[in-house]
């Protein structure tokens, strides 16, 4: 089976991560996309994260019924900070019979020198780049299997959804309604 790894703090779950992944389902040879959640980012604050079961679940209540998208929650048994190449390395053990391939967005592509033993990601695994505004120009790393995936984009982001939930407006129409259900029911973000 061929999986896609779509890595992300998901704080919380928007429908631009769904359009990127029912994307990437439908233009690639992909069979399923994982979203495997962080716990805590190396390169990011833990200011404001939602604790990692909560965003989890947030993650299964928008992929609910939905049989090629999962959410993962590897790194939750791994140490923190996650680092990519070492839950690639876990996958890899774990299901010797899969081939994963990562999701990023180009943004996060440019950064991948910052990534602990990011050579390695590059030479052993097939990378998928959405295009982001501002963050057009891929770079070329010798080695690498890269494809490059012009998905629809929504400017919308996780800190977005924050900031409208602090500010008391609405939500809907930017995540799932069930995600949007469970926040507002726990007041997540207030």
């Amino acid at each position: 089976m061929k999986v896609g790894l779509y890595f992300g703090s998901f704080n919380p779950i928007h429908n631009g991560h769904l359009i990127i992944a029912n994307f990437v389902l439908q233009n690639t040879d992909i069979d399923q996309v994982w979203f495997v959640v962080s716990p805590q980012n190396p390169l990011k604050q833990s200011t404001g994260l939602l604790n990692e079961y909560q965003r989890l679940f947030l993650v299964n209540a928008a992929i609910d019924g939905e049989n090629r998208l999962r959410a993962s929650d590897i790194e939750f048994r791994l140490p923190k900070p996650s680092y990519t190449i070492d839950t690639l390395t876990y996958l890899e053990e774990k299901y010797p019979n899969y081939q994963f391939n990562l999701i990023m967005g180009s943004d996060s592509f440019e950064n991948l020198p910052k990534w602990k033993n990011y050579q390695q990601i590059l030479l052993h695994y097939p990378i998928y780049v959405y295009l982001r505004a501002g963050h057009e120009g891929i770079p070329e790393y010798p080695g690498a299997r890269v494809q490059i995936l012009h998905a629809p984009l929504l400017q919308i982001s996780a800190t977005h959804i924050r900031d409208y939930i602090r500010k008391g407006k609405s939500i809907r129409y930017l995540v799932p309604d069930k995600v949007r259900e469970e926040i507002e029911q726990n007041r997540y973000y207030q």
